[in-house]
């Protein structure tokens, strides 16, 4: 019965075709509008390493002076000073350990005919690499040994690999960046979490590409190479490069991996620890609290979903109620005019479940061509905003979750808007209606 009945929806779309195409148009906007933003909120919200969220940690830590702070203020600054990821990394806290800033230099490739081209990158430690399991095309990260001798080696991603050597193995091969000659160990894969949580430099900056290459850190600050993103200073230091590394500035990230989330009160008791040595030794003299996050928690601690954004779906679902009532007025503009019609199927017989649930298919009918034609919206809808910026770019695309979405939101709007027109369909009167005839 059910597949005579969605016959007779399909049918029934080549009835009254203008009123049709109204409620096919104005749910297809409403689901587009809402799909859009929630595709959008959906990819922002998502969590970048499922896999070991809740088992990678960072900190927020408040090494200024006592001058200008009030007790009771948390700190909000997620960045690390020198001194402090140094004594971190010596720690042997959790099971891997990972520093690193932001970098942007020059490429120079070996080809003449490529010339210079401008690479944003990351210095990094080794643990880096197994912590956020960057998967490889060829080659691998180097090893601790690398750290501590500050080797000049380079991991390159896929995408600027491809562009100097090709798609061939490029691993043993040399670049030249940061003022000097680099070995290529490892070419990395697409691997670009989002939202990019490990070095955040603002909601922007949480969606774009993954690194053009890596270096060790140790070989950044051996050459002295500044960072590129903020740094916060509470108080002036001396000038130079040695007087930046021995600041109170804040510029590099830290994280964590502990081999469950239950060490996570061990990783803040040593936190807390290490804060009162520090103390001891005339840093920290905030004492304020030290806060420990874990990746979804550094998240929304970060604000990478903005009350705008939240607002922007609240609109969107909104605008698609508005367009469920006037798809009630059209459905019971339609199906008033059929009362002759359910008049003579109830005289021979017909339940009112029976015509419950024909005009309850129809409507469906309607919602899944609305669903078909608010793919398509949607999808324009998305190429339009990805135009905006770069890092909309990264967010404003339909997963198979939200397609699916999509053609569920529009069905189920429909049905929802056509309980009360089939419902007073059913109340037809079949001796009213035969005596009118």
């Amino acid at each position: 019965m059910f597949r005579y009945y969605f016959l007779l929806g399909i049918k029934s779309l080549r009835r009254n075709p203008v009123l049709t195409a109204l409620m096919v148009l104005t749910l297809a906007i409403g689901v587009a509008a809402s799909v859009s933003t929630l595709t959008i909120l959906h990819v922002m919200s998502g969590d970048p390493i499922p896999q070991k969220s809740d088992r990678l940690f960072t900190a927020i830590l408040d090494p200024g002076p006592k001058n200008g702070y009030t007790p009771g203020d948390e700190p909000n600054d997620h960045q690390f000073t020198y001194k402090d990821i140094s004594n971190l990394l010596n720690s042997k806290q959790g099971v891997h350990r990972a520093a690193m800033y932001g970098v942007e230099t020059t490429l120079e490739p070996a080809r003449r005919d490529l010339g210079a081209m401008s690479i944003e990158g990351l210095a990094v430690t080794a643990d880096t690499f197994p912590m956020f399991e960057i998967p490889f095309v060829f080659g691998q990260g180097w090893q601790e040994r690398e750290d501590k001798s500050s080797a000049d080696v380079v991991v390159l991603n896929r995408r600027t690999a491809e562009k100097i050597f090709g798609t061939v193995n490029p691993v043993g091969q040399k670049v030249r960046l940061l003022k000097g000659d680099f070995t290529v160990v490892g070419v990395s894969d697409n691997w670009a979490p989002k939202p990019k949580f490990y070095i955040f430099n603002g909601r922007e900056g949480a969606f774009i590409d993954d690194p053009d290459f890596m270096v060790p850190l140790s070989n950044a600050i051996r050459r002295e190479t500044t960072h590129a993103g903020s740094m916060g200073c509470t108080a002036s230091y001396d000038p130079g490069w040695e007087g930046r590394l021995n600041s109170e500035c804040t510029w590099l990230h830290f994280w964590f991996e502990l081999k469950s989330p239950a060490q996570r009160t061990e990783l803040q008791s040593y936190i807390d620890s290490y804060v009162s040595e520090q103390f001891k030794l005339g840093r920290f003299q905030r004492q304020a609290k030290n806060r420990l996050f874990n990746v979804c928690e550094f998240l929304v601690e970060m604000q990478v979903i903005g009350d705008d954004s939240r607002l922007s779906a609240w609109l969107a679902f909104g605008f698609l109620l508005l367009c469920l009532v006037n798809t009630i007025g059209l459905l019971l503009a339609k199906f008033s005019v059929r009362a002759s019609e359910v008049g003579v199927r109830r005289a021979l017989g017909a339940s009112r479940r029976e015509i419950f649930m024909q005009f309850l298919i129809e409507t469906a009918v309607v919602g899944l061509v609305g669903a078909l034609l608010g793919v398509a919206l949607a999808a324009g809808a998305l190429q339009l905003i990805a135009l905006q910026s770069k890092a909309l770019a990264v967010v404003a695309h339909m997963d198979w979750a939200m397609l699916g979405l999509t053609f569920v939101m529009s069905v189920s709007a429909a049905v929802i808007a056509g309980l009360l027109p089939t419902w007073r369909a059913c109340q037809v009167t079949p001796a009213i209606q035969l005596k009118s005839q």
